[in-house]
């Protein structure tokens, strides 16, 4: 099976890259810096699988992810990352990744893991199944659409001309966002909202 590793961390990617091409059965085709990098070296590789970060610069992992989905591309994608947040393995189920590890997996692991993705199975780290349990966004759409607004740091007179709705309206939309989430101010209603996945 061909194989692209897409990690920010230079040393990480490399010893990924060595230890997974010793393996006799996967061939590792291309090594990537972010997403979308390896977004185009996905186009020229075609490869069986693509295993990646999360939290990368310029296109992180869970956006490459949407975006092979959203393009229908056959590569499947395989997650390997440092953060057990309900949040962003929510997303990543979402986006139809077919495997979601710690990067505490040992490589053989890894690699045992990457041949049952390869036949078609959805492959979870163990630790991270309880996540399919936890609670669902309390957000309506309306609200993560105003919560996001805040995130990018609009005032509430620019929400309000973008929304094509009153003032008064966004103001309520605030108050009931940061009651549902228990936030103190607008600040940790992003940040709650943000670690959960939900917005």
């Amino acid at each position: 099976m061909k194989i692209i590793i897409a990690e920010d961390q230079g040393m990480l990617r490399g010893a990924m890259a060595t230890l997974l091409d010793m393996e006799d059965d996967i061939e590792v085709v291309a090594l990537a810096e972010n997403g979308e990098e390896a977004l185009k070296l996905i186009d020229q590789h075609k490869p069986d699988i693509c295993v990646t970060d999360i939290e990368m610069p310029v296109l992180t992992g869970l956006d490459l992810a949407e975006k092979l989905k959203s393009e229908k591309n056959p590569c499947k994608v395989v997650i390997v990352t440092t953060f057990e947040r309900s949040g962003y393995f929510k997303r990543a189920m979402k986006a139809g990744v077919q495997g979601y590890f710690l990067k505490e997996t040992p490589v053989s692991e890894l690699a045992n893991y990457l041949r049952k993705v390869n036949k078609g199975n959805r492959v979870i780290s163990p630790e991270l199944t309880y996540f399919a349990w936890e609670e669902e966004n309390p957000l309506t759409e309306r609200e993560k659409d105003v919560l996001k607004q805040l995130s990018d740091g609009l005032t509430v007179k620019d929400i309000s001309t973008t929304l094509f709705l009153s003032q008064g309206t966004i103001r309520n939309y605030i108050s009931e966002i940061m009651q549902k989430l228990e936030a103190k101010n607008r600040i940790d209603a992003v940040s709650i909202a943000k670690e959960n996945g939900w917005i």
